[in-house]
């Protein structure tokens, strides 16, 4: 296992995204899933939230220039509900997203993350609130979050945070990519595949 899989820790600059309910539709509107990669989603994320239809920018905190750069995302409940579309977290990875602290998140948007090695974590709302506002105060202070101490630490605060153990475990092992898991399991695959009658002339 390659020590770049392992998610141990995220740290980052974080941006807050107020709001309950927001779902895959605003991430990432539909019109984008037409595309034949995803290497370009990330400027998309928020669209229509984002600019208005001549092209002009609207209120929102992808806009505002303190958030450059941000890597940590900050929101409120149910965050990533609606669609299944991956293309959600995709966007959210391509604008510079690498872990999303919430209240809570839709069960297959979070799913979607964490096969793209994308943290989604949990903390109650009192503290979200508060890393909310401190964060909009100090856009340039880091967010550490750390998977092993289940900690997210900020300019000597710091949070209790929850993720699912097996996820938890996943993230740290780097186990969480399936592709690489198949690609280091190739040997035995190939082993297998010598043995199965309808792939070695079986007639």
């Amino acid at each position: 296992m390659t020590q770049d899989n392992e998610i141990k820790a995220v740290k980052g600059t974080g941006i807050p995204l107020h709001g309950d309910d927001i779902d895959t539709d605003e991430i990432i509107p539909g019109r984008y899933l037409k595309c034949v990669t995803f290497d370009e989603l990330g400027k998309y994320v928020f669209y229509d939230v984002r600019f208005n239809e001549d092209g002009s920018k609207k209120e929102h905190p992808f806009n505002e220039d303190k958030y450059n750069g941000a890597s940590v995302l900050i929101v409120n409940k149910n965050f990533g509900c609606g669609s299944s579309r991956e293309h959600a977290p995709q966007s959210l990875k391509r604008s510079g997203i690498k872990a999303i602290i919430g209240e809570s998140f839709a069960e297959i948007f979070s799913g979607n993350c964490i096969s793209l090695g994308i943290p989604i974590i949990t903390a109650n709302k009192k503290d979200i609130e508060t890393i909310m506002d401190f964060i909009k105060e100090n856009p340039d202070k880091e967010i550490n979050i750390g998977l092993e101490n289940k900690k997210a630490e900020y300019n000597n605060n710091s949070i209790s945070i929850d993720i699912k153990e097996s996820i938890r475990t996943m993230l740290i092992n780097g186990t969480w990519d399936t592709i690489f898991e198949l690609q280091q399991a190739s040997d035995k695959i190939d082993e297998i595949a010598k043995k199965l009658p309808y792939l070695n002339n079986f007639e």
